[in-house]
């Protein structure tokens, strides 16, 4: 049985982590936010960085990041225009997270790697940028 907006916001509430998630979780947020955590990028550069995002994907999921106050969204008036994409100051917070999360990734890789291949998830497997 799915859960109710409603439902999901009190179980969130209840778990720090799950609340956390609410802004961060699904398959690209955090992959994006450690892409901007490292640097201000355009759209075609954060589209590069990320292998397999279509680009109606990652517009969506920046929409998201930027109405949830993660991301800033400037566009510059010149020909052509320009757009990039940063952390906000308030994702700017979850440096320390990401950071952690990817030293973990790092020392852990190569057991991550046979457990990945084990379980045949292969889109994991792709090399770090």
């Amino acid at each position: 049985m799915a859960l109710t907006q409603h439902q999901r916001l009190r179980r969130a509430h209840l778990c720090p982590v799950e609340t956390g998630l609410q802004l961060i979780g699904g398959r690209w947020k955090a992959r994006i936010l450690w892409k901007l955590h490292q640097r201000t990028l355009r759209f075609g550069e954060l589209r590069r960085e990320l292998a397999g995002i279509t680009e109606k994907m990652l517009a969506q999921q920046l929409r998201e990041l930027e109405r949830d106050e993660l991301v800033t969204r400037t566009m510059y008036h010149e020909m052509p225009p320009r757009v990039e994409y940063a952390l906000s100051p308030f994702g700017r917070t979850l440096s320390p997270m990401l950071e952690s999360l990817a030293a973990w990734g790092t020392q852990h890789r190569d057991r991550i790697v046979k457990i990945v291949e084990r379980d045949g998830k292969q889109q994991l497997l792709k090399p770090a940028a």
